[in-house]
């Protein structure tokens, strides 16, 4: 996939994922590449930055924690503050995707 296309909602899908369950960065890259069936793999050079940028929004929180194995890890958490940034890409991805559908003739696109 083009990077470019990726880059436009790559914010929203870091925070859908945290929506659901707090994360470390290799968690959040594998989950993603998962669940778009390795549409959208990422580097840990493209992630980091895009979770420091919803850090410095207050999107995101972050704290030191003990993973299962034992490891220290930096899990990445979603705020009320991101919750509602994900409500508002959402809306935004939504009015993006029905303009496209429009302009494709109708083209509808599994999700």
């Amino acid at each position: 996939m083009d990077k470019r296309f990726m880059a436009l909602g790559t914010s929203m899908l870091v925070l859908k994922l945290l929506e659901n369950q707090s994360m470390y960065g290799y968690q959040i890259i594998k989950e993603l590449d998962q669940q778009s069936q390795q549409v959208f793999s990422l580097q840990e050079g493209t992630l980091y930055p895009v979770l420091h940028s919803l850090e410095q929004q207050g999107a995101v929180t972050s704290a030191q924690k003990m993973a299962d194995n034992g490891r220290l890890r930096k899990y990445y958490e979603i705020t009320p503050q991101g919750s509602a940034l994900l409500r508002e890409k959402a809306a935004q991805w939504d009015t993006y995707q029905a303009a496209v559908n429009r302009v494709m003739g109708g083209v509808q696109f599994a999700r």
